[in-house]
């Protein structure tokens, strides 16, 4: 690494914790990014999640640079008629299951939280919003607000006064349904719990969930920031499990590598930003033409090449391929998102630095860890796999 280089970024990029993997990327292609001194590393991270159609992709890239030599920033959001966005909103549309029609675009996961949470208050009258506990979405005050007790009380106690007239009730556990009542404004879900391990609903969960939200008129939210755009095995984990909500929050992934986020719901509902008062969300850079073009791009990529068709048979793959290791204790997975259970934080925190040295870039999960990450490119190969999974259990011997 160029130590000069390295002391800058110590000195003048803002850190987010005392230890930086401090890796320098030189170029990154497919399922690999590269150091300058031309070290591969598989990237079992994905920039959590975001990286679903791989580095480099040639079709994302010549949409951006086609985008940027026509035109990027305008005007803020909602008032230029951008071709990017509007055929990138009416692609999602189509994706989505009925009602899911209306998309406002913004730059981030936590951005489409605040947005989400914002119309519920909005379109139901209501105050009380109630999320998952060991949810994680996102770091704003709005957003963090919605972190599930008890995990997330690490990071909210720091930055109290958060969020009046909130709760987090048990994930997967019916009896708590009964919590949300008619003063209840939204119920915030990931319908894949991920910073929590990759945690599954049980069947029939979700399905009660919504069922008890219409019952008393709350809006149900989910958070697919990390499980949608193919993740799950479907493009959107609510197709997989089969349950639709009022609002959706999209991220990561959605911008085919760029700064995107959406929140998306029916037109009635969304219309009421419009009015008492006029303006009643706004964002500048949100849907940015580049990141529209981006990330049209890249759901065009996926569904012209059915990569989300195979995403369950490869997430079987790494599974069938590393659960009979003896340092593997359980593996927890929904499509090409997996936490491979060590049961120890000190073997985790091991593994993390012999992969580093054999050229893995894994992670574990912020209320999780004793399990490290598989979410690779949705883009790898079989040939990939294996040769992945072979310097994985490799790095698990030297435990």
């Amino acid at each position: 690494m160029n130590e000069i280089l390295r002391k800058q970024f110590l000195r003048h990029v803002a850190q987010t914790s005392p230890a930086p993997q401090l890796i320098e990327v030189a170029r990154a292609e497919g399922v690999f990014f590269y150091t300058p001194e031309g070290k591969p590393y598989y990237d079992l991270v994905s920039g959590v999640s975001v990286n679903n159609v791989g580095h480099g992709n040639p079709a994302v890239v010549e949409a951006v640079q086609r985008q940027a030599a026509d035109y990027m920033h305008i005007m803020v959001y909602g008032e230029m008629v951008e071709r990017p966005q509007v055929e990138f909103a009416r692609r999602l549309a189509k994706a989505l299951p009925e009602p899911l029609d209306t998309v406002y675009f913004l730059n981030s996961g936590a951005e489409a939280v605040e947005g989400a949470l914002k119309l519920a208050k909005r379109y139901t009258g209501r105050t009380e919003m109630i999320s998952m506990r060991r949810a994680y979405h996102g770091s704003t005050h709005g957003a963090m607000s919605m972190m599930g007790a008890p995990e997330g009380e690490e990071w909210k106690n720091a930055f109290r006064p958060l969020l009046p007239d909130t709760k987090a009730i048990r994930f997967n556990c019916e009896e708590d349904l009964m919590q949300i009542t008619p003063r209840t404004a939204c119920v915030l879900c990931e319908p894949v719990q991920g910073e929590a391990g990759v945690i599954p609903p049980k069947e029939g969960f979700l399905q009660a969930l919504r069922k008890r939200c219409t019952e008393v008129g709350a809006l149900l939210i989910f958070d697919e920031i990390q499980m949608g755009m193919g993740r799950s095995g479907e493009m959107f984990a609510m197709q997989k499990y089969g349950v639709t909500p009022d609002i959706v929050c999209l991220a990561k992934a959605l911008g085919g590598g760029m700064p995107l986020g959406a929140f998306v719901a029916s037109q009635e509902i969304m219309s009421t930003l419009t009015h008492n008062p006029v303006l009643g969300h706004i964002t500048t850079f949100g849907g940015h033409p580049v990141c529209c073009a981006a990330g049209l791009a890249a759901m065009r990529f996926l569904q012209e090449n059915r990569v989300v068709e195979d995403v369950e048979r490869k997430g079987v793959m790494f599974e069938q391929a590393l659960t009979d290791h003896p340092q593997v204790q359980a593996i927890r997975r929904s499509g090409l998102l997996l936490a491979v259970e060590l049961g120890s934080s000190d073997k985790l925190y091991r593994l993390m630095d012999i992969f580093i040295e054999e050229g893995i870039l894994s992670d574990w999960f912020l209320y999780c860890d004793t399990a490290f990450r598989i979410s690779p490119p949705l883009v790898i190969t079989d040939d990939e796999i294996r040769d992945c999974v072979e310097l994985i259990r490799k790095c698990l011997d030297r435990l």
